[in-house]
């Protein structure tokens, strides 16, 4: 089977109809989105997709860009395009195989093929029977098409895997972030070409597809045994970044009619076993993956970026300013598909139609246990990457109101319930889910109107916008209070308890130093205080 040239993944037409076929589909107008059993897989297509266009049919600048964004390629173009690199993706066959290592691994350990699925349950799981939320026996019999896609979504994303099992390139877990339209109706070529860079704006040299330096199973495996093997950016070429290969694997493929336990279909080539090797590729130094932001010490240049990861909570409006901005003050480097639409919207903004949105998804990952996959749509907005700064200080302060406020609600809802909150345990995370959540809408349409008076050269929120975005706060917070906290009377205790907690949060929300000095800042007028 080759990736290029054979039909694998399945596809949603917009009359409803799935059907398989090649992955020149993509180019398709009738074509909406793939069709895949699993939420990671849809992250990595998307990423095999772009990968492949960004390799194979970068526009050479913006005009071309806007071209192919607005007429898609034909069918023939398309393919001719990628058939130049349709040589590094046989996964079965004599020769190298697409994210296999070079090597055929004969004497290498073999085990089931769950084990390319990052949430399956790991070997001490399994002895110690704690496999109660994410059983065992998911995933050991798979199609080839599955297999392949496992394999390339564990390649993207591979988390720490015992000794010298590497990680992926971007750390194990990393959140990737997408530009989409703002309708799943769009065609699955308009969601992709949004993420395709030009290389006017991105300039790297003429690729060779031929000697490992963007596809590196085509060359000998760089084992990392000893100190002195790490991979550096300097060394392969920039595309490389969307075909790393830290885990050595092969798959074991069997030619037998099964059922995949992924599709619930019935297929010929099945794989349900891969044999792994340690010490891979180790990727280390200054990397920058295009769909990925990063954080930086602005105070050591010298230092690799640390790429965003998914944490407990979800993907939140929290982070947005991490996800959409960049600061060389604070630290924050937004993924290049991102300032890429910056600079594209300055140019044909208009003639998009419409101001895409957000997407970010990723593993929420404690070291090799998968704790959670997120996937959560975010607004972007039009602005020139010079008016970042003046954003960012802006919406900081907004954020920062949020997680103060935050605290609050959580501390007094815990002194609430509890005689000794600080000596009680528990998650309390769904507190925050519900907070961020109820307060998105209001701080979204804040920092719209913050990037409007910006663009006006005011450097804040009016004052009754201001105000609304603090009503907003304060309401929710009550709200939330009241709903974890007052809907059981109780004895008189406890409604005592209830009362005091209730009190001392209305204080803080009109009475404390921060809220006041929200209020400073912005020339609110004041409301009445409550003692």
């Amino acid at each position: 089977m080759n990736l290029i040239q054979d039909p694998w993944l399945e596809y949603i037409h917009r009359n409803g109809d799935i059907k398989k076929r090649p992955i020149t589909a993509i180019c398709d107008p009738d074509v909406v989105d793939f069709s895949l059993p699993r939420a990671d897989f849809y992250g990595a297509a998307y990423q095999f997709a772009i990968g492949l266009l960004q390799t194979a049919f970068a526009p050479k600048d913006l005009s071309q860009w806007h071209h192919y964004f607005k007429t898609p390629p034909a069918d023939a173009v398309l393919e001719e395009a990628v058939n130049q690199v349709s040589h590094a993706f046989n996964v079965v066959g004599e020769g190298p195989l697409f994210m296999q290592d070079f090597d055929l691994l004969d004497d290498a350990p073999s085990t089931t093929a769950s084990g390319l699925l990052i949430e399956a349950p790991g070997a001490n799981g399994i002895k110690n029977n704690t496999d109660h939320f994410i059983k065992r026996g998911i995933g050991q019999v798979l199609s080839l098409e599955m297999a392949a896609l496992a394999l390339f979504t564990m390649q993207i994303n591979a988390p720490a895997g015992g000794s010298g099992h590497r990680v992926g390139l971007r750390g194990g877990g990393p959140l990737t972030t997408l530009v989409m339209p703002i309708t799943n109706e769009a065609s699955l070529w308009e969601k992709l070409w949004l993420n395709i860079i030009n290389k006017d704006y991105w300039r790297y040299p003429s690729p060779d597809f031929t000697d490992g330096s963007v596809f590196p199973w085509l060359a000998p495996t760089q084992t990392s045994e000893k100190k002195g093997s790490e991979v550096y950016a300097n060394v392969v070429h920039p595309l490389h970044v969307y075909w790393a290969m830290p885990r050595r694997i092969r798959l074991e493929v069997e030619y037998r009619d099964a059922e995949c336990q992924l599709l619930g279909q019935q297929v010929e080539q099945v794989v349900n076993r891969y044999r792994t090797q340690n010490y891979g590729a180790n990727y280390d130094g200054k990397w920058s993956h295009p769909l990925t932001p990063y954080r930086f010490n602005p105070k050591k240049p010298e230092d690799a970026p640390f790429s965003v990861k998914a944490q407990p909570g979800g993907i939140t409006y929290k982070i947005w300013d991490t996800l959409t901005l960049r600061s060389d003050v604070q630290g924050y480097k937004c993924a290049k598909v991102i300032s890429h639409y910056y600079a594209l919207s300055q140019r044909y903004g208009k003639s998009l139609g419409y101001t895409p949105r957000l997407k970010a998804f990723g593993y929420d990952m404690d070291n090799m246990k998968a704790r959670g996959w997120y996937n959560s749509e975010l607004p972007l907005f039009a602005f020139s990457e010079e008016q970042q700064e003046d954003v960012l200080t802006a919406v900081n302060t907004l954020q920062d109101l949020s997680v103060k406020s935050l605290k609050q609600l959580r501390d007094q809802i815990k002194n609430a319930w509890f005689d000794r909150p600080k000596d009680a345990k528990g998650d309390t995370s769904f507190i925050d889910l519900a907070f961020w959540q109820k307060t998105e809408s209001g701080f979204f349409t804040a920092v719209s109107q913050l990037i409007e008076n910006i663009e006006q050269e005011d450097e804040s929120l009016t004052p009754e916008q201001a105000k609304k975005w603090l009503n907003t706060l304060r309401a929710v917070c009550f709200d939330l209070f009241d709903g974890y906290a007052m809907t059981e009377l109780g004895n008189a205790r406890n409604m005592a308890r209830r009362i005091k907690a209730r009190q001392t949060l209305s204080w803080w929300l009109f009475n404390s130093k921060d809220i006041k000095a929200f209020i400073r800042e912005h020339d609110i007028a004041i409301d009445k205080e409550i003692a």
